[in-house]
């Protein structure tokens, strides 16, 4: 599998903002195929499962996983994204999950814009297990 747009990118050079608009894409499209292919669910059942995962709370837990197991590279990327000054905080998540979440997003941005989608599955299955 490889990126569904190749034109020419590259990653290092855009704003860990930029990385996590991306990488929150990425991460959903991750979690709504793993919903529909574990049931045939109502699109509601499938909307009010993939809210639960994609949140701020969730992907900061999930950072906690992979943090031990990521390379410096993919590190100083989650640090990129989780330093960077976002304009507000949603009011149902603390500052702290929501900067973890959006490292975390960033983090699978990243990847994906690098074209390392085999990282990103091993991430994901990571963070299923």
């Amino acid at each position: 599998m490889e990126r569904i747009y190749n034109a020419p990118c590259d990653p290092d050079s855009l704003s860990p903002l930029t990385l996590a608009f991306v990488g929150d894409s990425v991460y959903g499209l991750f979690v709504r195929e793993q919903l529909v292919c574990e049931a045939n669910r109502s699109v509601k059942a499938l909307h009010r499962e993939s809210v639960k995962s994609v949140c701020c709370q969730a992907q900061s837990a999930c950072m906690e996983k992979l943090l031990p197991v990521l390379t410096e590279q993919e590190q100083a990327v989650y640090r990129r994204g989780r330093n960077a000054h976002t304009s507000h905080t949603p009011k149902n998540a603390s500052p702290a999950d929501y900067h973890a979440a959006t490292g975390f997003e960033a983090l699978f941005g990243y990847l994906y814009l690098k074209g390392e989608i085999g990282r990103l599955k091993e991430l994901f299955t990571l963070i299923q297990g």
